[in-house]
């Protein structure tokens, strides 16, 4: 199965979950990714963006049945190991550092964390909650840092009940496309 069938199918299978308890949010999975696809989409984020605001959160649909939970147990990371087989770190990144921008934003805006959902304070909690400034600057310092700072904020947005978007058989178009993009050849020059 190539890597756009097993998205396909952890969407299928878990994309209709929900958080349940203290973590509740008023969407699915699905279409928490959806609309933070979409969100990217309309920034005019490049297709690598928007890839990453749609896959950020499929390590949660990688454990479990179709009825079970989701579970925010570093989900962040579950997921790398199978999109690194296709996409690159303008992908991968973002994905990885997004819960980190959510503590760094929480750490340096004074507004930030009063506009979370009652469900992201709780998991950021559980995520270590605010940054220490050495910390900051760490994270800071990464390449991928603003992409995941913009990713967290289409993340936090992208929590609409009925919001409409663009199916799901759209946006795996636009990741076959990324996937082609990461697998040409980079040009170099040669000075």
């Amino acid at each position: 199965m190539d890597l756009i069938a097993k998205i396909d199918a952890l969407f299928a299978r878990r994309g209709a979950c929900r958080y349940a308890g203290e973590r509740r949010e008023g969407v699915t999975a699905l279409e928490h990714a959806l609309q933070c696809a979409q969100l990217a989409e309309w920034a005019h984020a490049d297709n690598s963006q928007v890839a990453a605001a749609l896959l950020h959160d499929l390590g949660q649909l990688m454990d479990g049945g179709p009825q079970d939970e989701l579970q925010d147990d570093r989900h962040e990371q579950r997921a790398l190991p199978l999109l690194a087989t296709g996409f690159g770190p303008d992908v991968l990144e973002p994905i990885r550092l997004h819960v980190l921008a959510k503590r760094y934003l929480v750490s340096t805006d004074a507004n930030y964390e009063a506009g979370l959902s009652p469900a992201s304070r709780h998991s950021l909690a559980l995520q270590g909650g605010r940054m220490k400034a050495e910390e900051q600057l760490i994270f800071m310092a990464h390449p991928h840092a603003s992409a995941a700072l913009q990713l967290r904020r289409w993340d936090d947005l992208a929590k609409l009940p009925g919001k409409r978007t663009p199916p799901l058989a759209y946006y795996l178009a636009l990741l076959e496309d990324e996937l082609q993009r990461s697998r040409r050849p980079r040009r170099v020059a040669i000075a």
